[in-house]
C-alpha cells in the first residue's frame, strides 16, 4: 500500500487570522510543514482524480477543503477551474501558506474535527490524505458533518485505504488508521450520502465519492 503524503466573493469568506490561529493541535503537521510543503509543490498526484469529480459541481461551487495544507495541488488546481474555495488546517504554516498561495480563498487554522466551516453550507466537500490520521470515532463523526453541510446534489470526497489497516506515517510519526472500505461506505449510507464509486490516483490513493440526494443547487452566498 503506498500513502503519498498528501494531507486539497473574497470579501463574503470567514478567515481565520493567521497571526492568531485557532489553539487546536497541529497533529504534528506543524514540526514538518516546510518539508511537506516541498513534498507537495514537487506533485500533482491526486488532480487528475479531484478535477473530474469537480466538473459535476456547479459552476463556480463552493468546495470546503478539509485538510488543505498550502494548498498545492488539490486546492490550487480547483482554483485555476473557477470553484470557490475554502480552505481548514490546524498547522498555521500551512494555513498561512495556503493564504499566500489563494489570496481570494477562505481559510481557517483550526483543527478539522471542529472547524467554524461547519455553520455554513458547500456544494463539494474534499478531504485527500487527511481521513485516516484522525482517531476512529473522529473519522466516523467528520462524515455526518460533510454530510450536514453538502447542498442537496452536493459531493464529498475523501481518500482511505480499502483495507481495514493501522500504519505509522513516515513524516510525522502519527498513527493512521482506515476503518476500510465496508465501514466507510456504510458510514456515508448512515450519513445520507449515496455512494458513488471509487477511484485510484497515480500514487496508489484509493477514493470514495458519495453525493447527497436531491437537485443540485448551490451555496446560499452563491445565489
Amino acid at each position: 500500500m503506498k500513502n503519498v503524503v498528501e494531507r486539497a466573493d473574497a470579501a463574503s469568506k470567514p478567515v481565520t487570522s493567521l497571526s492568531d490561529p485557532a489553539s487546536g493541535p497541529a497533529d504534528g503537521w506543524e514540526d514538518v510543514a516546510d518539508e511537506f510543503i516541498e513534498a507537495r509543490e514537487q506533485s500533482t498526484i491526486g488532480v487528475e482524480v479531484v478535477r473530474p469529480w469537480a466538473r459535476a459541481l456547479p459552476r463556480g461551487a463552493a468546495i470546503l477543503d478539509l485538510g488543505c495544507g498550502a494548498g498545492a495541488p488539490i486546492a490550487e488546481a480547483l482554483a485555476e477551474d473557477g470553484f470557490s474555495l475554502y480552505g481548514v488546517d490546524a498547522s498555521p504554516t500551512l494555513a498561512a501558506r495556503f493564504r499566500r498561495r489563494l489570496p481570494q480563498a477562505g481559510v481557517a487554522c483550526e483543527p478539522v474535527e471542529t472547524s467554524a466551516f461547519f455553520g455554513r453550507s458547500f456544494d463539494g466537500v474534499v478531504a485527500v490524505g487527511l481521513m485516516f490520521l484522525l482517531p476512529s470515532d473522529a473519522q466516523r463523526t467528520l462524515v455526518g458533518k460533510a454530510a450536514r453541510v453538502l447542498n442537496d446534489g452536493g459531493r464529498f470526497l475523501f481518500t482511505a485505504p480499502y483495507q481495514v489497516c493501522e500504519w505509522v506515517d513516515p513524516m510525522t510519526g502519527r498513527a493512521c488508521r482506515s476503518l476500510g472500505e465496508d465501514a466507510y461506505r456504510a458510514l456515508l449510507d448512515e450519513a445520507g450520502l449515496a455512494f458513488v464509486g471509487n477511484y485510484v490516483d497515480e500514487g496508489d490513493n484509493f477514493y470514495f465519492h458519495a453525493r447527497k440526494p436531491g437537485r443540485v443547487s448551490v451555496s446560499d452566498d452563491k445565489r
